[in-house]
Order: C-alpha cells, then structure tokens, then sequence
C-alpha cells in the first residue's frame, strides 16, 4: 500500500473508534429504519412532524366543489365576468362575441 492509503486506513480506524465510543455512551439515539414511534418514547424526525402538519392543514381546506369554479388563490367560488376584449371568439355582421374573464371577488385573481 502507499503511503496515502495508510493514512486514510488509520483516519477511518479512528472515525470507527470514535463512532464506537460515541453510541457506547448512549449520548444520542439512534433510529433504526423500520421501527415506527407511536408511543413518543423514541426519535421522530422532524421531516415527519413537518409532514404530517402538511396533512392535517390539507383536511382543514374545503374539498374543491364539483361542476363549478374554484379560484386557485384563495379557493373562493364567487367570481365577476368581464368581456376579454382581447381575444375575439365570433364575428358576423359587425358583431363581435369577445371571451370573458373571471375574476375572484375574494382576491381578485383571474381564474
């Protein structure tokens, strides 16, 4: 072996023994993959509690109505209709059909 071989042997000897005295010592726990915490005496990860407040805060929102329209912002279903000038749909006879926005009465987000 050269001579750079055997210094990274004896550093990873080292970071071993460290490890080893470290989780002799019970100063930190150690969480194994498939143990599942109910109780709370155990470890719990934060990107779990972080998750789960993610869920409960979706259950609270209203469930998105069917069949009508739901603003994306705010979740709102009261809308104004304005004519779109912009955008022509139909013309004959000098009559022009124009689209139409909806904007939320709640935020005033165009849906």
């Amino acid at each position: 072996m050269s001579e750079f071989e055997e210094q990274v042997l004896s550093l990873l000897k080292k970071i071993d023994e460290k490890l080893n005295k470290l989780l002799s010592s019970n100063s930190i726990r150690v969480e194994t993959v498939d143990s599942t915490n109910e109780t709370g005496d155990e470890y719990v990860k934060p990107s779990k509690v972080v998750e789960k407040q993610e869920e409960e805060e979706k259950v609270k929102e209203k469930p998105p109505v069917e069949g009508r329209r739901v603003c994306p912002a705010c979740g709102g279903t009261t809308f104004n209709t304005e004519e779109d000038k912009s955008q022509v749909l139909f013309q004959q006879a000098g009559i022009s059909i124009f689209a139409k926005r909806y904007i939320c009465k709640n935020c005033g987000t165009e849906a």
